[in-house]
């Protein structure tokens, strides 16, 4: 299967090596998708992604965070395309609460062009591809100093802003926002949901990638 990984907010492409060291070992066809998350925003950047898409043939999505919005939001404004499944790892689908944070702070520059996609998430639409979410319950990121989270959160990214009603199937992870990126039981998972589409529910999360 040929994938495409789509990094989040402040980051770039080689943010997800490890990620796609990963999943190369594991038998995928990987490349990276870069963009301008600042100066361009999650709006410029879909047209391109969509026709990153339609020339690579990629049957599956990874976006870590605001990747995971853009990736969605493309495929629905272009829903024409060879994808059959994505995988959002801390995404706030449902919209962020350290977003509007930042905003309400007079910070929300630092959000740049992509702060409206991040302050209202994703619309659920009856998109053919199959989306699962991977995400982090252990509370180390910068958005629990910028506002308070509701229950359990990966520091950033509160658990329930992942909850979309979208999804195919939905897990939890021992990690922090960034971690996601780096961990090797994430990468299991994501292995596991595009290959099968559903995540490994009982005893050690992510078996089967290193």
């Amino acid at each position: 299967m040929r994938l495409l990984l789509v990094h989040g907010l402040w980051n770039s492409r080689h943010w997800l090596a490890p990620l796609a060291w990963r999943l190369h070992r594991a038998g995928f066809e990987v490349e990276l998708f870069g963009y301008a998350s600042l100066f361009g925003g999650a709006e410029a950047a879909m047209p391109r992604l969509a026709e990153r898409i339609a020339a690579t043939g990629a049957q599956g999505l990874v976006g870590h965070s605001l990747g995971g919005l853009l990736a969605l939001e493309t495929l629905r404004h272009w829903p024409d395309s060879a994808v059959e499944r994505v995988v959002c790892l801390g995404s706030p689908l449902l919209g962020s609460a350290t977003a509007g944070g930042l905003v309400g702070l007079g910070a929300g520059v630092a959000l740049g062009r992509s702060a409206d996609l991040l302050r209202r998430g994703v619309p659920v639409w009856d998109g053919r591809p199959a989306v699962g979410m991977v995400a982090g319950n252990v509370a180390h990121g910068f958005g629990r100093w910028i506002t308070h989270l509701d229950g359990t959160s990966d520091g950033t990214v509160a658990l329930a802003e992942t909850r979309w009603p979208g999804l195919s199937d939905h897990c939890e992870v021992a990690c922090g926002h960034s971690g996601l990126v780096l961990s090797a039981d994430v990468a299991g998972q994501v292995g596991r949901f595009l290959r099968e589409g559903r995540f490994q529910h009982e005893g050690r999360q992510g078996q089967g990638i290193g």
